[in-house]
């Protein structure tokens, strides 16, 4: 269903050729939102929206702004979804070597700092703006383990810092930017259904209040939301999407 909810509105979403990503790319576009999926796995074209861009690299991301800015004038909204890992993500907390946390570190909370840093100059230029970083419950609350001993998984523990920095991080940013009239927020969704272990679906679905796992689709009206003018006057907030999992 069409809306004008963020019509003509100028947004990059990191990562949006993923399984949160895609549909709140689609959401926004069905707001009306002019929507470039700046993704590592796609092909530059304008016209579907795609923007090849790597952004654990910084050269790619200065010119990804440059360019949407060159094309466009302005950037209405920045969304960072991107979640890139080495290849040991995953690893138990005592088998995880340092230059891994480094690297995690370094590619997924360096990387949003770094975008939001080229982003927020425009917006201030603009006096206009807002950004959703997406975080995890797992950056609110610590990790109960017992939804993955079935199978002997685990939960990564640089997520959880990683996702807790995000955050405070938005709220630092909301604070400094605020008297330019721009808006940053979080959005922490919360056990989203992926083809996990039967084990930990069936474990995490008799937590959670709702007595199931998410769907993708479900995150993207929130984002869409604080992106739009209809949260004028939200900034600095952390909207939880997670089945009420945080609240008890």
């Amino acid at each position: 269903m069409y809306n004008e909810r963020l019509k003509d509105k100028i947004v990059i979403v990191t990562g949006g050729s993923g399984l949160i990503g895609k549909p709140i790319v689609a959401h926004m576009k069905q707001n009306g939102a002019v929507v470039i999926n700046a993704e590592i796995n796609v092909e530059t074209d304008w016209i579907e929206g795609n923007y090849n861009c790597d952004v654990t690299d910084e050269t790619s991301i200065a010119k990804l702004i440059d360019d949407v800015v060159g094309k466009f004038g302005r950037i209405d909204g920045l969304v960072n979804n991107a979640y890139p890992r080495t290849k040991d993500w995953g690893t138990k907390f005592e088998d995880i070597e340092l230059k891994s946390w480094q690297q995690n570190v370094d590619m997924q909370m360096n990387a949003v700092f770094f975008i939001c840093q080229k982003v927020l100059a425009q917006m201030k230029l603009q006096q206009s703006g807002a950004i959703v970083n997406i975080s995890s419950i797992y950056g609110v609350v610590g990790n109960d383990f017992t939804i993955y001993e079935g199978y002997g998984g685990t939960s990564p523990a640089a997520y959880s810092a990683i996702k807790g920095g995000i955050i405070n991080f938005s709220r630092y940013l909301s604070s400094y930017f605020g008297k330019d009239n721009i808006r940053i927020n979080c959005v922490s969704p919360g056990g989203i259904k992926d083809a996990q272990h039967p084990s930990f679906i069936e474990r995490y679905e008799y937590k959670s209040p709702l007595k199931r796992m998410g769907r993708p689709e479900e995150i993207a009206p929130a984002v869409t939301f604080l992106i739009s003018d209809e949260s004028s006057f939200i900034t600095g907030h952390n909207l939880m999407v997670d089945g009420g999992w945080t609240a008890i």
